[in-house]
C-alpha cells in the first residue's frame, strides 16, 4: 500500500504554466502528491480556467477586499485549511509573503524562480543575466522564506546563455526546464515529507 499522497494548493498570478506542468505530473497514479486546490491574487488569471479546465478548484482571492496584507494572508490561509493543503507552490505568485503567513508552513512551501539562485533575485532575470554576460542561467526551486528568493535551493537546471539570445528566447528554454524540474522538487519533497 503506498503512503496517501500529499494534498498541494499552488498559488499563481497568472497563465499558470508550472501550475499545469505539476497538474500534468500528480496524473501519474504513482506521484506522490496531488493538487487539490490553485488560488490567484488576480481574478483575471488564465491559470484559474486552466485549473477548473482539470476539474481542480480554482479560487480568486484578489488583494482589493481586504484592508490589509494580513487580512488577505488570512484569507489564503483559509481556503487552505478548508481544503487539508500539506504543501503550497508557488508558481508566478507576484506577491511576497510575510513571516507570519509562512511560520506555520516552514518546510512545506516552496517557489520555482527563473534563476540560478543566489544570481538575479527578484524580477527581469533573464534580461539582467543577459545584461551581465552570463554564460548560463536557468532556475531553480527553492523553499520560501520572509526574504525574496533567499530560502535554501532544492533543485536547478542550467541553460546555456546563446550570444544571439533575448530575453523571450532565453525565457522560453528556461522556462522548459522550470516545467521539468517543478514537478520532480514537488515530489521529492512530498515524500520527504511522508516519512
Amino acid at each position: 500500500m503506498t503512503a496517501k499522497r500529499k494534498r498541494c494548493a499552488v498559488l499563481i498570478s497568472g497563465r499558470g504554466s508550472n501550475m499545469e506542468a505539476l497538474v500534468q505530473a500528480a496524473k501519474a497514479p504513482d506521484y506522490p502528491a496531488e493538487i487539490v486546490l490553485v488560488i490567484s491574487d488576480k481574478p483575471e488569471a488564465k491559470g484559474l480556467d486552466t485549473a477548473r479546465d482539470h476539474g481542480i478548484p480554482a479560487r480568486a482571492i484578489s488583494r482589493a477586499p481586504y484592508p490589509s496584507k494580513r487580512a488577505h494572508e488570512k484569507a489564503i490561509q483559509e481556503a487552505l485549511d478548508e481544503h487539508e493543503v500539506d504543501i503550497v507552490c508557488l508558481a508566478g505568485f507576484m506577491r511576497l509573503l510575510s513571516g507570519e503567513f509562512l511560520e506555520p508552513w516552514a518546510g512545506r512551501i516552496i517557489n520555482i524562480h527563473p534563476s540560478l539562485l543566489p544570481r538575479h533575485k527578484g524580477l527581469d532575470t533573464h534580461a539582467r543575466a543577459i545584461e551581465t554576460g552570463d554564460t548560463v542561467h536557468g532556475c531553480s526551486v527553492h523553499h520560501v522564506t520572509a526574504g525574496m528568493d533567499e530560502g535554501p535551493v532544492i533543485m536547478q537546471a542550467q541553460v546555456p546563455v546563446l550570444p544571439d539570445d533575448t530575453p523571450d528566447t532565453l525565457a522560453a528554454r528556461v522556462l522548459t526546464e522550470e516545467h521539468r524540474i517543478y514537478p520532480l522538487a514537488l515530489a521529492e519533497l512530498a515524500e520527504e515529507l511522508a516519512d
